[in-house]
């Protein structure tokens, strides 16, 4: 029996800036290169994306540069909105905190020990006996395999329903520094988090949203320094090479063949592509790679557009725009689609 998404919901940080306000913060706080500035300029004010949820209370908490206060910020907005998302899902799903047998969450923009797992289950009020379990340093492919894993505990004989949370506090991670890597993960990353219930047989009216038919990933970690983060004075420091819309592209379509392959499907017979919104380039390649027209990218193109790119639940929150905009036909297939550190990709087909 497979696997069934019961809810998904969605949270943000309460502050959002535009791509102006940002650009106008930098230009006005720190010292720029002229090269620099002008790589700014170029990205936030002519780019794709109008403004990005941060988890800040303040603008000023941007210059903030000690790793403990900035940890501790992750922890504060990761559980704020982790939790946020968590409710939402619940309530949509017509569940109560004692219906949860087990929680999956991931994240890469921080470190916690215990997990962040232990922070959200409190918040919830979820019983003791629940099953957790914490996915770390997977980048922004890992609400996919997070899934994998909620659907694993079902498999497995759960007779609850498991929470599968993605919750990402890029801000948390920000550095400034004139390397090019550095100004465009500055530009484009934002703050967010994603909440889905799985379950394997929801009874009478409970929300059905579609049903998990199969799982694929890969990894070439040939080009792990092409796209991950490294500790640098104790921060963590995005590294994001020029590759990574073809490597992602690549990465991405060796998973596609292997998923249709074992199904014995086609591109044309997949009606619905969630595919990861890491940027406008790497939904560029995805297209060309796919040979899909950008009408069938666009809840992505979408997504990218008003959040940014917020790592892990970016492609949670362009599955829920699928659903509330596209309103998908039942028996419909899509596959979910995402890529991140290591280098690594994963996919999910899906049946709504």
């Amino acid at each position: 029996m497979k696997a069934i998404l019961r809810a998904l919901a969605t949270a943000n940080p309460p502050m959002y800036v535009t791509q102006r306000q940002v650009f106008d913060f930098c230009s006005s706080h720190f010292s720029m290169e002229p090269r620099e500035r002008e790589l700014y300029r170029r990205i936030l004010l002519d780019g794709h994306i109008h403004g990005r949820y941060v988890g800040l209370d303040a603008h000023e908490e941007a210059l903030e540069t000690d790793p403990d206060r900035l940890n501790a910020r992750f922890l504060k907005f990761a559980t704020r909105i982790a939790s946020d998302a968590a409710r939402q899902a619940l309530e949509q799903a017509q569940c109560k905190p004692e219906d949860i047998g087990g929680l999956v969450v991931n994240t890469c923009t921080g470190y916690l020990c215990p997990g962040i797992s232990s922070y959200v289950s409190q918040e919830l009020g979820l019983p003791p006996p629940v099953k957790v379990l914490d996915l770390m340093g997977m980048g922004c492919g890992a609400a996919i395999p997070n899934m994998e894993c909620a659907a694993g505990m079902l498999a497995m004989g759960a007779t609850k329903s498991i929470l599968s949370i993605a919750v990402e506090i890029c801000s948390a991670t920000m550095v400034m520094g004139p390397e090019p890597d550095l100004v465009v993960s500055n530009c484009i990353f934002g703050d967010g988090a994603s909440a889905a219930v799985l379950d394997l047989s929801p009874n009478g009216d409970a929300p059905k949203l579609l049903r998990l038919l199969d799982f694929e990933a890969g990894i070439l970690p040939a080009y792990r320094e092409q796209l991950r983060y490294r500790t640098e004075q104790g921060r963590l420091r995005n590294v994001l090479s020029k590759r990574v819309p073809v490597l992602g592209a690549a990465a991405i379509m060796q998973v596609v063949l292997r998923l249709l392959a074992r199904n014995r499907l086609s591109t044309q017979e997949i009606d619905w592509w969630v595919v990861h919104a890491g940027g406008a380039a790497v939904l560029q390649q995805v297209g060309k790679k796919l040979e899909l027209g950008d009408d069938a990218l666009r809840f992505s193109y979408d997504v990218f557009r008003d959040y940014g790119n917020m790592s892990s639940p970016t492609v949670m929150f362009v599955l829920k725009r699928i659903i509330e905009e596209g309103k998908p036909n039942r028996g419909d297939k899509g596959l979910l689609l995402s890529f991140g550190a290591g280098f690594s990709a994963f996919g999910a087909l899906v049946e709504f």
